[in-house]
Order: C-alpha cells, then sequence, then structure tokens
C-alpha cells in the first residue's frame, strides 16, 4: 500500500475534525452571547470553547495543512485551476479559525460585543467555504 493513501486518510479525518470546530465554537459563541458574563453558564461555556480550539481545532489545522501540503507536493497539484480555488478556501478557514480564536480570547475575558444574531451568520462562511472547497477537489471544474 502506498504512503499518499495513508496520507490521503489523515488528510480527510483532520479535515472532518478541523470542520467540526469550525462549525461548532460558532454555535457555542451564540449561546454564549446570550449569556450574562459572569454566570455559572458563560464561564461553562469559556471552559467548552477554550478545550474545543485548544484540543480538537488546533491539532487538527496544523494536521490539515500539513498533510495537505505533503500531497500537494507529491502531486504536484500548482498548476491546476482548482487547486487554487481550494487553496483559498482553504485559506479562508485558516483566516476564520484565527478570527474564532480572538474571538474566544474576548469571551474569556467579558469583553464580547457582539450579538447571538451576529455568531449565527458568521457560522455560515465556513459552510460555504466548505461547499467550494469539495466541488473543487471532487469534481475539479478547471
Amino acid at each position: 500500500m502506498s504512503w499518499d493513501l495513508w496520507v490521503k486518510a489523515l488528510h480527510v479525518i483532520s479535515v472532518i475534525a478541523w470542520m467540526a470546530g469550525l462549525l461548532y465554537l460558532p454555535r457555542l459563541f451564540v449561546y454564549h452571547a446570550d449569556c450574562e458574563a459572569g454566570s455559572d453558564k458563560a464561564e461553562t461555556f469559556k471552559v467548552m470553547e477554550r478545550r474545543l480550539l485548544r484540543g480538537i481545532m488546533n491539532p487538527a489545522m496544523i494536521a490539515t495543512w500539513g498533510f495537505g501540503l505533503a500531497l500537494f507536493i507529491h502531486y504536484e497539484y500548482w498548476t491546476q485551476g482548482w487547486m487554487h480555488v481550494k487553496l483559498a478556501g482553504v485559506l479562508l478557514l485558516t483566516v476564520m479559525h484565527h478570527v474564532y480564536a480572538l474571538w474566544r480570547k474576548q469571551f474569556a475575558e467579558d469583553r464580547n460585543t457582539r450579538s447571538s444574531r451576529f455568531y449565527r451568520m458568521i457560522n455560515e462562511v465556513p459552510t460555504v467555504a466548505m461547499v467550494v472547497i469539495v466541488v473543487m477537489v471532487v469534481v475539479r471544474p478547471f
């Protein structure tokens, strides 16, 4: 069995874990934004958000990038248009990851100024990026 199949499998596994976090963390923000600062509920959300980001999302993002770069180099995809669009989507997800980390820190310091409605709307960004990425990888339209 070829090593690249193992790398592909590990890449898909890490992407699934990362996407789960990118979709779940803003949902936690939705509920956290409606809590009174300092309440037991708000403190519970702080723990959940920190553990999700540090324990699942950060390692999954690093693994996704590592396995993805290994495949990118191995298959020499850099000349293919679909890969450029996919990479733009992955860069958007990475930016969102870091923005979420900043917002988590603001929640941890009881400095959130955004509404739960804002977090509901922003939760759609990773979904749209994921759809574009999957279409590019599976369909390879160009």
